[in-house]
């Protein structure tokens, strides 16, 4: 509890930096683990790269025109 009575005695501004800082420390914490996490894997882009090999082994043979 002594740390929020240092905190009471700050003037009104300097309370606001600190609420600052703190919020912008903890969004940018948030966004560096939320991007070491889903960046770990690259099963999507495996998806992807698998999906354009496909397509282009597709796209090799000749076309059938369709009945539609």
């Amino acid at each position: 509890m002594a740390g929020l009575l240092g905190y009471s005695g700050l003037a009104p501004k300097t309370k606001n930096l600190v609420v600052a800082g703190g919020l912008t420390a903890f969004v940018f914490g948030v966004y560096y683990y939320t991007m070491r996490a889903v960046g770990g894997t690259d099963e999507l882009q495996v998806a992807i790269d698998t999906f354009e090999q496909e397509k282009s082994k597709k796209g090799a043979e000749p076309n059938i025109p369709s009945k539609a």
